[in-house]
């Protein structure tokens, strides 16, 4: 089985910035791609950006140039550094991590990110 727990979410004000963390444990060499997804009150849980092994990344088209995705394979972490952050950002943001057929192997607990003033 696999673990991941998210860590670095909290209240920010308009424009601020905010680190999100992913530690994966457990079966990692099963781990492939990963990514970071959110959900907000009466919305669908969407994309936010995407991460291959290789370093190769995707990101949803309202995050872009705002939002960068990294991750420390020595270290089985993932990253989400958000700038600018915007009051329609506020969700709950989910770590994922999928295999090389592109099954999901687990999700996060969540972590809350607000934006207000």
């Amino acid at each position: 089985q696999v673990q991941l727990v998210e860590s670095g979410g909290g209240l920010v004000q308009p424009g601020g910035s905010l680190r999100l963390s992913c530690a994966a444990s457990g079966s990692i060499f099963r781990i492939n791609d990963m990514g970071w997804y959110r959900q907000a009150p009466g919305k669908q849980r969407e994309l936010v950006a995407r991460i291959t092994r290789g370093g190769t990344t995707n990101y949803a088209d309202s995050v872009k140039g705002r939002f960068t995705i990294s991750r420390d394979n020595a270290k089985n972490t993932v990253y989400l550094q958000m700038d600018g952050l915007k009051p329609e950002d506020t969700a709950v943001y989910y770590c994922n991590a999928v295999d090389g057929a592109w099954e999901d192997i687990a999700w996060g607990q969540g972590t809350q990110v607000t934006v207000s003033s």
